[in-house]
């Protein structure tokens, strides 16, 4: 029996090797540079696409927090790539990503309901200081130096920040709310940055596995809230508000699992440029910066005057903090690059 039970263990510890070797091979081979950039540009387009179908779920009578039925197909479509993954990470991997992503479920709660309250224009100039919030958290926890410049970018964005927050007190409390959460939520969302790219230096995560458990992980945990909260007032947070906003389901239909398909591409892109893109977290923020200046121009073009109010339109407080928030966020990049160069 002993020597059975050892030459069943010794059989499982090498299949593991094989399994573990395997995915070694698979994820120390960089995808070519033409996906690579590729798949940039989808996560670029995809996040633009986001705070935008997030105003139309609103105008849909959608977008009551309590109900957070949108967050589900939010969490939907990432964890669809469950049906990619080829090889999973260790049980002890598994854990820490599900700790991430319980993490990321508030982060992201509050950007999108956030969203509703304060506008696509001001969820975008905030949320793109999302790299330099992760910066100071890399700072504080990986124990990465931030140069001078990049001191600098941490102060322009701080500097908008103030400008939008200026602006938001003008048009109305629910507005400074929906600024507020925006806010909160991008700080914690950039710290989901530092922990993913963390966890996925070490060769047992794959960029499908962590995107897949981060999205099972979100969805199991927002489909319970549906269970326990939802269903029992149903009329009030969910089809009452649908048939004032004269919404059919049919459209409800479109406009949820559009949220999620863009999600879909929007998660697996992003854990993708972590993984492979030159500068990680670095290049993502970037991205942050263009998806700002993108979602700003389109809604005011767009949505003015025929969503929302004020907060959907170009202002010069507005496209002020835009210039400052990105213009810090670019300088605070390009400065970690350069000081990041090998001498």
């Amino acid at each position: 029996m002993i020597r059975l039970s050892r030459t069943k263990t010794k059989r499982l510890q090498l299949k593991r090797s094989k399994s573990h070797r395997k995915m070694v091979t698979r994820e120390s081979n960089p995808p070519s540079l033409t996906l690579t950039l590729t798949l940039a540009t989808f996560y670029v387009l995809s996040g633009v696409t986001q705070p935008l179908i997030m105003t139309l779920i609103k105008t849909a009578g959608l977008a009551d927090p309590r109900a957070q039925i949108y967050m589900f197909f939010y969490y939907l479509g990432p964890s669809c790539v469950f049906f990619f993954v080829d090889i999973w990470p260790p049980p002890s991997d598994v854990f820490k990503i599900c700790f991430i992503a319980m993490f990321d479920i508030g982060a992201q709660a509050m950007n999108y309901t956030g969203t509703t309250l304060a506008g696509p224009t001001i969820f975008a100039i905030i949320y793109s200081s999302v790299t330099v919030w992760t910066a100071i958290f890399s700072f504080i926890f990986l124990r990465r130096p931030l140069s001078a410049g990049q001191w600098w970018g941490v102060f322009f964005v701080f500097a908008g920040l103030c400008i939008t927050g200026l602006q938001s007190t003008a048009i109305g409390p629910s507005v400074v709310q929906g600024t507020l959460m925006v806010f909160v939520g991008s700080i914690m969302h950039s710290l989901t940055y530092v922990m993913s790219e963390s966890i996925m230096e070490n060769d047992t995560v794959s960029v499908k596995s962590n995107c897949a458990i981060q999205g099972m992980v979100g969805s199991a945990t927002i489909l319970f809230w549906q269970f326990i909260y939802t269903r029992h007032h149903y009329e009030e947070v969910l089809s009452y508000p649908v048939q004032m906003a004269g919404t059919t389901w049919t459209q409800v239909a479109i406009l949820l699992f559009s949220f999620g398909f863009s999600n879909f591409i929007h998660a697996l892109c992003f854990f993708h440029t972590l993984r492979f893109c030159p500068g990680g977290a670095t290049s993502a923020g970037v991205m942050k910066g263009l998806q700002a200046v993108v979602v700003f121009v389109f809604s005011s073009i767009v949505y003015c005057g025929r969503l929302g109010g004020s907060e959907m339109c170009f202002s010069i407080p507005k496209f002020i903090s835009l210039l400052v928030v990105v213009g810090g966020v670019v300088s605070s990049d390009r400065s970690r690059c350069i000081s990041s160069r090998p001498i």
